[in-house]
């Protein structure tokens, strides 16, 4: 569990919070697509929707299935960022669904590493090797994020043929775990 402290709407420190990462309930599934469209659209201006993002409707069958999986942090029982993985066979994954709601983002708080790291964790006990994503040129913060934790850039022709690319990815990346 993550414990940090935040500032409140007020700009003081409020409590600290507790932020929990956990595996995606079904329970949740509303509050994920709420967040994911609500960065995507009203925050980046992206014209994608639900209809293009047919995963978000079945999380087990597209995400849990073989070494992949589908995180969420949670602050109390509201659902402030995800990340999930994709079993792309050959001891490699891709990163998928990595969004933190605006007002978690920072070192302050940390919950993008802490998201990044759940999932690089599970990477280790599943023995992979490499882990691919795909990103568009918009959120440009979340580049230098990947570029920190050693995600390097790499053109669309040396991804794996596995990888399951999106239509509006622009940007890929990749990382070496062993």
């Amino acid at each position: 569990m993550l414990e940090s402290t935040s500032p409140n709407f007020s700009g003081e420190l409020s409590d600290i919070q507790k932020i929990q990462i956990v595996t995606y309930q079904s329970q949740y599934q509303a509050a994920i697509v709420k967040l994911i469209l609500n960065i995507q659209q009203q925050e980046f201006g992206l014209p994608i929707t639900l209809k293009d993002q047919r995963d978000l409707l079945d999380i087990p069958s597209y995400y849990q299935q073989g070494n992949g999986n589908f995180w969420i942090a949670l602050d109390r029982e509201k659902v402030i960022g995800t990340i999930a993985a994709i079993d792309i066979g050959n001891s490699q994954l891709a990163l998928r669904k990595m969004f933190v709601d605006s007002k978690y983002r920072g070192k302050e708080i940390g919950l993008g590493q802490t998201l990044l790291n759940s999932l690089l964790n599970w990477a280790q006990t599943k023995d992979i090797c490499d882990i691919y994503l795909g990103t568009v040129g918009v959120f440009r913060a979340a580049h230098r994020f990947y570029e920190k934790n050693d995600f390097i850039a790499i053109s669309r022709n040396v991804l794996p043929i596995t990888f399951p690319t999106m239509a509006g990815d622009t940007m890929f990346y990749w990382l070496r775990l062993k």
